[in-house]
């Protein structure tokens, strides 16, 4: 058996990762540390972070493997998948271990496959050279690296300061209440702590029972959160570990000094765009940060974290690529309290330093303003910095630019890129942060840091408003064309007598026959229109041109959300059970809102 495949079933046997030593010495014969390490490089099966040593004698890091894997379920398996996803068609509950149409009391059997080896799934396991994990292995694998399986932790029950913190549903909130960073392994309070790190206590243990989670595996989760939450953020802020021996410190290359938002799906880190523009419908409900600049820098203090006063200047620096720190001793001004940002690592002394930010403009369509924009830079022969796809430099025949390089490195399909530049041919490392000569070898180190805003250009933009050079695009012909603001939205009443009335009428009422229908109001929001053909013609790239999936839904909501959803579309993330039923897909507010009168009986 290859050395990669044994190393991926003992860590998938011990809880999902082992310290890299540990790992290596529960390895049949016990391969050298050169061998592991280059075993570990292939960031498809392998993470590689540091973590607290756990003895007292211990050195204040290790390093520590997480087994990764690609593998998913299929979603399309209740649907009726022809089979040619490439994913596994199981149960989940059966996965999560416990499904109830499996145990003999149920009258109906399970209609979902319950062999993790069936021959479908032994195929998709074989691509991903997985066939000779057992079932344990598998689960432990799959629980930790598919998002779908577990369930999300409530942001808002995190905020605030009540027994519920900001989570106005309370007891019957469908998320975890558990402190997230308990389930990071970074919560410095330990059992001081004002969030529950206790994931069998009553409440949660009801909520993870009826998602069909057996008691051994409720009881792992504390890990294989946290290796889940490692898997998606480790690689990326991991130095190259050569040798388990060497010092952590030691033979650290530098990182991508990337902002803690810079993950497509972290979105509870980002600024939000609605609040930084004009103001954002869904208030204290939103997950996003609410803040006047499109970033901000802050140091942790305890439990929490707090702003820099001049977070101006530290951006400045930062988007300078040749600049490694900040050293506020070293300006005009008259400094009290001398202190240096690190880049490298994001830390202020002793103390952890972020960077929020808004979304990255490669994930927004080109009218969105104050996104951050992203550069590239690789240095030079004389250890100067070079942006991508410049005309006076090296790479002025390259065929990859900045945006190219921020949607690959967004994308997580590989941690690597290769482009041509005159008659060279260049492989990009996302991992190593690193660009390397296929034919000679030599190798260029490579930095992504934001294009420089100020204050002032940020209120200039915000007074400008949205970027409509061309006007909106493709809005449908039976709109008004006379109510199609620039920003925001119109509510057009349909007439009760025309074709689109019926057709919502008919479509809503084979659900809903008793609900009497006051009126129905078309939402016209060209801004919204536009974003969702954007994402709908992404998904259909990144499907290989496959139309993507879409479906006409109706969603309940109270009144007081509807202008909010209106202007700003729906927002899965605060959601309750059955708001991502369908998925975390593109969603959108743009067809009709239907006034309800409720029949009794």
């Amino acid at each position: 058996m290859a050395l990669a495949t044994q190393a991926l079933r003992v860590l998938c046997a011990s809880g999902g990762c082992l310290e890299q030593g540990e790992l290596r010495r529960r390895l049949p014969g016990q391969p050298s540390a050169e061998q592991l390490a280059a075993v570990l490089r292939d960031a498809q099966r392998f993470t590689l972070v540091r973590r607290p040593g756990q003895a007292a004698a211990a050195e204040a890091e290790v390093a520590v493997v997480v087994a990764t894997s690609p593998l998913r379920l299929c979603p399309e398996h209740v649907a009726g998948c022809p089979g040619q996803c490439g994913r596994l068609h199981l149960c989940k509950y059966h996965l999560k271990g416990f499904c109830r149409n499996q145990v003999a009391s149920s009258r109906k059997g399970c209609k979902f496959v319950h062999d993790f080896h069936s021959d479908h799934n032994l195929r998709v396991l074989k691509q991903y050279g997985l066939e000779n994990l057992n079932r344990d292995e598998l689960c432990q694998l799959l629980l930790q690296n598919d998002p779908s399986l577990l369930p999300e932790v409530c942001m808002h029950y995190n905020k605030g300061d009540g027994l519920y913190g900001s989570c106005s549903f309370k007891t019957s909130c469908s998320k975890l209440h558990v402190c997230q960073y308990f389930l990071r392994g970074q919560c410095r309070f330990g059992s001081s702590c004002k969030r529950s790190h206790d994931l069998l206590n009553p409440e949660c243990f009801e909520k993870l029972e009826r998602q069909g989670m057996s008691s051994d595996i409720i009881k792992k989760l504390p890990s294989t959160y946290r290796n889940m939450y490692d898997i998606k953020n480790g690689n990326r802020n991991m130095y190259d570990i050569e040798d388990a021996k060497s010092s952590p410190c030691k033979d650290r290359k530098p990182s991508t000094g990337q902002d803690s938002s810079a993950t497509k799906d972290n979105e509870s880190e980002q600024i939000c765009l609605y609040h930084l523009y004009r103001s954002c419908g869904f208030k204290e409900k939103c997950t996003r940060n609410h803040f006047h600049l499109p970033y901000r820098w802050q140091y942790s203090e305890g439990n929490t974290w707090k702003d820099f006063t001049n977070m101006e200047e530290i951006e400045k620096a930062y988007c300078d690529p040749k600049n490694i720190r900040f050293d506020n001793a070293l300006t005009h001004e008259r400094v009290f309290f001398p202190f240096c940002v690190r880049f490298h690592d994001m830390c202020c002394g002793l103390q952890k330093v972020r960077r929020l930010s808004t979304a990255s403009s490669v994930t927004k369509p080109s009218h969105f303003i104050l996104t951050t924009e992203w550069i590239w830079y690789w240095k030079d022969e004389y250890d100067k910095w070079q942006e991508y796809g410049k005309q006076d430099n090296l790479h002025a025949a390259a065929t990859v630019s900045s945006d190219d390089l921020e949607k690959a490195y967004l994308a997580e399909s590989s941690p690597k890129l290769t482009f041509k530049a005159g008659r060279q041919e260049y492989e990009i490392n996302f991992v190593s942060m690193v660009q390397r000569n296929i034919r000679y070898r030599t190798e260029r180190k490579i930095c992504r840091r934001p294009k420089f805003v100020s204050q002032a250009e940020v209120e200039k933009t915000r007074a400008r408003g949205v970027k409509h050079t061309e006007g909106f695009k493709n809005i449908p012909a039976h709109w008004d064309k006379s109510a199609l603001p620039e920003l925001g939205f119109k509510l057009i009443e349909l007439d009760c007598s025309s074709e689109e009335y019926k057709k919502v009428k008919v479509d809503f009422q084979r659900t809903m026959p008793r609900a009497a229908i006051k009126k129905i109001c078309r939402v016209q929001n060209p801004s919204l229109w536009e974003l969702y053909q954007w994402q709908k013609d992404l998904m259909q790239k990144s499907n290989g041109g496959k139309a993507a999936d879409e479906r006409f839904l109706f969603h309940g909501t109270s009144k007081k959300d509807i202008e909010a959803i209106c202007q700003q579309n729906f927002d899965w993330r605060i959601c309750g059970l059955h708001g991502t039923v369908y998925g975390k897909g593109c969603f959108s507010a743009l067809s009709v809102i239907l006034d309800l009168l409720k029949n009794e009986g």
